[in-house]
């Protein structure tokens, strides 16, 4: 487990690289070159440029592309947060298994791998409403798995959740990290009525109102409020980080799960891309606070990494302009 402390955790936090301007120039050079008029290809030409600086390459590669869900369980579900019963999340980490899941599919379609990483599933966390959803050697332990998920090998990232009940923590550590109350954060998730709606907001006051004295730090936040996969992903994005490899980020869950690192450090999240904006209430406004302005809006709340993956594919497409494309010396072409 690389973190035995919180305090080991909070050093690497604060320990980020700052990925490469040289690499990152080279590739805003090259695209002033290509057939095209100068910023033409808008969003396209700044993923290869971003592609670039925190791979450290002037020419990006994704020859490796993976998707990383984690899975786990959480006892505010207890306080009939969720339409769906928390066996739920065991049945679709089988379904993932056998291939069956929308994930299976997206991968498959995005060249990317597919790693699957349940998370003691057969304990819960605790209720935030009661209790801490964990102390800090269980908090530490999920981060450490999601750290030590990630290889160095890896030339792109995708990160997704599996969690029945998993936007009721997500909004509360929204509103802890941004506040506004837990109304503003607070959304149907899997698609409960309006008594199970209200029932996830008070659940998250309470959180709140139990866990004020941990609502000054962060890591105190993830661990009181969050669950096994949300921190597993906020590890997850700290090792990319630190291995030098961008991330995409999915909905509401995951950018929830790696805003803290936002809050840690000023540049935290700069080696992420939101892939997409989720109908989930809440997530637009969670982007807005942390700057990451999304590449897609197709109205999904899925989860499982979805979007991410969608989103790969524009990734992809703007590698190849970058990578393919003539300049105008190479195609005749004449320059303004």
């Amino acid at each position: 487990m690389p973190f035995k402390s919180l305090d080991e955790l909070r050093a690497a936090c604060l320990d980020l690289p700052a990925g490469s301007d040289a690499a990152a120039s080279a590739v805003a050079r090259r695209q002033d070159t290509l057939t095209k008029p100068q910023g033409s290809l808008g969003r396209l030409e700044t993923i290869a440029a971003w592609l670039a600086r925190w791979q450290g390459r002037d020419m990006p590669k994704l020859d490796r592309v993976k998707v990383f869900v984690f899975a786990g369980n959480h006892g505010v579900t207890a306080q009939g947060v969720s339409a769906y019963p928390s066996e739920v999340t065991v049945q679709m980490v089988a379904n993932f298994a056998g291939g069956g899941a929308a994930i299976n599919q997206l991968a498959r379609m995005a060249g990317a791998e597919l790693d699957v990483i349940p998370l003691d599933l057969d304990h819960p966390t605790g209720d935030f409403t009661q209790v801490p959803a964990m102390d800090e050697k269980a908090f530490l332990a999920a981060v450490s798995a999601g750290y030590d998920a990630v290889t160095k090998d890896l030339d792109l990232i995708c990160f997704g959740e599996m969690g029945i009940g998993n936007t009721t923590p997500a909004a509360a550590i929204s509103a802890a990290l941004f506040g506004g109350g837990a109304e503003k954060w607070t959304g149907r998730g899997t698609g409960v009525d309006d008594a199970g709606l209200k029932r996830k907001v008070v659940a998250i006051e309470a959180g709140l109102k139990r866990h004020a004295a941990a609502l000054a730090d962060p890591l105190g936040i993830a661990a009181a409020l969050g669950g096994r996969e949300l921190a597993a992903i906020f590890g997850a994005t700290l090792a990319a980080r630190h291995l030098g490899i961008p991330v995409l980020l999915d909905g509401f869950v995951c950018t929830a799960a790696a805003a803290p690192l936002a809050k840690l450090h000023p540049t935290g999240l700069a080696h992420t891309i939101s892939a997409h904006v989720s109908a989930e209430s809440g997530h637009r406004g969670l982007l807005e606070a942390l700057g990451l302005p999304p590449l897609l809006d197709l109205g999904m709340r899925l989860g499982e990494g979805s979007g991410a993956c969608l989103a790969v594919n524009i990734v992809r497409s703007a590698l190849e302009c970058h990578a393919r494309m003539a300049s105008f010396a190479e195609a005749g072409v004449s320059e303004k």
